[in-house]
């Protein structure tokens, strides 16, 4: 079947009116975003927002200070990454643990596992990193022994505790979304639920689900930036941009760039994210022909 007759089967193909409306209402919708455009600009500048020496030492090599802003810059966009990586890797592992937890056990022993997901799904993150944070401190708990400074580990516990258990549902989700044949045939061959699970279930259920893993893995980046929202004291990008601004007094200008920072690493981890599920897409689809053509013995 044609993409055009299958998707005039979902719904009726738009007729000449209906598609003049439509050129009509996007070209009427562009304009009116081009004149909102048009008029932020105007009063920044006529507030000399848009003045040369404030945009200066972010864009010209040749200002003096261009160098030292690069630099803590460069010092931030690494401490963001490595609180990301961290918090990508545990809330990964946390999150698998839980899911097939909640998933394999008892009626009874599941309930612990289903109040800690009910409960960190319900809170903000913000409110879970403040928590940890705050507790951590109050209780006097020593984090030495890990590498780094303790406030980045009190915001990786807290992204952590908060993306665990959503990954946790998007792993169940898409077990649950998974024909039932496929567990039934695996424990007819005499495989195990652990067996079953591990070898049958989490794969498909990974490649199903990637896109929402890969969303909530993008959050866990942009989440880091909170430490400077709550003042944790972790130097990342944001808490390093509000930093410049303080020094350089021109707020709007660092923040754009900081945020335009952050638009091109998570436009580079979406694009990676599109091209890892469609090496998955095609590895899967190259093993599913190679297995029709291979003669039943």
């Amino acid at each position: 079947m044609s993409r055009d007759r299958t998707e005039s089967v979902l719904y009726d193909l738009p007729g000449p009116r209906a598609r003049r409306r439509a050129l009509v209402g996007t070209v009427l919708g562009l304009l009116l975003i081009a004149a909102a455009l048009a008029l932020v600009a105007m009063r920044l500048a006529d507030r000399g927002q848009l003045d040369a020496e404030l945009w200066s030492p972010w864009i010209d090599p040749s200002d003096e200070q261009f160098g030292a802003v690069w630099g803590l810059v460069r010092q931030g966009a690494t401490a963001t990454l490595i609180a990301a990586s961290l918090a990508i890797a545990c809330s990964l592992v946390v999150g698998v643990l839980l899911g097939v937890a909640r998933m394999m056990l008892g009626r009874v022993l599941r309930v612990p596992v289903v109040l800690f997901i009910e409960l960190f799904r319900g809170l903000p993150v913000v409110i879970t990193i403040v928590f940890v944070w705050r507790a951590m401190v109050e209780l006097k708990v020593d984090l030495g022994f890990l590498p780094g400074e303790a406030a980045l580990w009190y915001l990786v516990i807290g992204l952590t505790l908060y993306n665990s258990v959503i990954i946790a549902e998007i792993l169940r989700a898409g077990v649950l979304s998974l024909p039932r044949g496929q567990g039934e045939a695996a424990r007819a061959i005499g495989m195990t639920e652990r067996q079953t699970m591990s070898s049958i279930l989490l794969p498909q259920a990974f490649r199903v689900m990637l896109p929402a893993l890969i969303s909530q893995l993008i959050v866990i980046l942009k989440d880091t930036s909170l430490a400077a929202v709550i003042g944790l004291g972790y130097l990342e990008l944001l808490r390093r941009g509000n930093q410049i601004s303080q020094v350089l007094d021109n707020p709007i200008q660092s923040l754009f760039m900081v945020g335009a920072m952050f638009i091109v690493i998570n436009f580079a981890l979406s694009r990676l994210a599109t091209y890892v599920e469609r090496r998955l897409s095609h590895s899967s689809g190259s093993a599913s022909a190679a297995e029709a053509v291979v003669p039943a013995t």
